[in-house]
């Protein structure tokens, strides 16, 4: 079994995966993003250290190209992917399918109409899009928020939440794949179309650092974007592009459009987790009953991004979908399934009639 794990958790998403693998009976060649390769080697060394036999896990340090070439010239059972949806396509039709992906996520939450505790909603829609500056597959990239939590300010809270982050505190991170010029010119693009707003950040830091050029140092940032404008095709894609970095779409609706929002929901292609944060049942038996996302988390503590214990994880819809954390995801990506058919009995006066 192959596991290719991403940057941007070292060791929850490799610790997870070589885990299930290994309880599985399986034998593991781990290759992780070449920025943390030191973190993905001190935790074999420690696995071996608590008695893991030395030969169940390989552990390969190269880049993208070179592990390519690899996958090619072993016969493995099956490969776990995490990482880009691009790079997942294309290992899907190397690997012949026998693979099985946990890609990216365009991840939206919505909040109901009844508003509650504005500062708790607040402070999770913070955390859901802009801890680690928003580098998880599960950020929170478009929020949609009924009228009455935006007549009740809530656009301001999560301004200020965002406007208390620094890179001093390590509440701002720096941007691994995105550079300042690139967030740039995609938040420049979103606030061309028309109706659109900057709501807060929208520029790199102001404060002194010394992150280099190749990587981002951006500020929390939040583009309002009408609600039409998901539903008109030369925005969509834009308007959709998961950020992998601190950028989120914000947009707003009321009793008499839930029906676009649905059908917005239902035009996104990256089905990874949401949130519905509201105590309204028949709003939220509304909602759960018209999206697929795999992950859904509903009630008014809704957030899209939690602990992996809880998780599926897989794009919802896709049949490669790979789990992270369950029991059952760990029988389902680390195993497969047998019919053994046990008959050693012949009857002493078995009658043989050929027919």
């Amino acid at each position: 079994m192959c596991i290719i794990a991403p940057f941007n958790f070292p060791l929850e998403i490799s610790m997870l995966q070589v885990m299930g693998a290994l309880f599985m009976g399986n034998k593991v060649l781990l290759k992780v993003d070449s920025k943390v390769s030191a973190c993905a080697e001190e935790l074999v060394r420690l696995l071996v250290l608590c008695g893991m036999p030395k030969n169940d896990l390989i552990l390969v340090h190269t880049n993208g190209e070179n592990m390519e070439y690899l996958l090619t010239q072993i016969d493995l059972r099956m490969t776990l992917f995490t990482g880009s949806s691009k790079v997942a396509e294309k290992l899907s039709k190397l690997l012949h399918g026998k693979i099985k992906i946990e890609d990216a996520g365009f991840d939206w939450k919505i909040l109901g109409p009844d508003v509650d505790d504005i500062d708790f909603v607040a402070h999770i829609s913070d955390q859901d899009a802009y801890a680690l500056s928003g580098q998880k597959c599960s950020a929170q990239s478009v929020l949609f928020a009924h009228k009455n939590w935006v007549d009740a300010k809530f656009f301001d809270k999560i301004k200020q939440y965002a406007e208390k982050r620094s890179l001093k505190d390590l509440t701002i991170s720096p941007v691994m794949t995105w550079n300042n010029k690139k967030l740039q010119d995609h938040v420049d693009s979103l606030l061309k179309i028309s109706g659109a707003q900057l709501l807060f950040g929208g520029s790199p830091i102001k404060e002194s650092h010394n992150v280099p050029d190749i990587y981002g140092s951006y500020l929390p940032t939040a583009v309002y974007v009408p609600l039409k404008s998901f539903s008109t095709k030369k925005y969509h894609d834009l308007i959709t592009t998961e950020v992998f970095g601190p950028v989120q779409v914000v947009s707003e609706y009321n009793d008499n459009n839930i029906e676009v929002v649905l059908n917005i929901l239902e035009s996104f292609k990256q089905n990874l987790t949401a949130g519905i944060a509201s105590n309204d049942p028949k709003f939220l038996n509304k909602i759960l009953a018209n999206t697929v996302n795999g992950v859904t988390y509903s009630g008014i503590r809704a957030r899209t991004t939690g602990a992996p214990q809880n998780h599926w994880f897989g794009p919802c819809g896709d049949p490669r979908a790979g789990g992270i954390g369950t029991p059952e995801a760990i029988k389902y990506v680390w195993s497969s399934h047998r019919e053994i058919i046990t008959d050693v009995i012949i009857p002493k006066n078995l009658k043989i009639v050929q027919s």
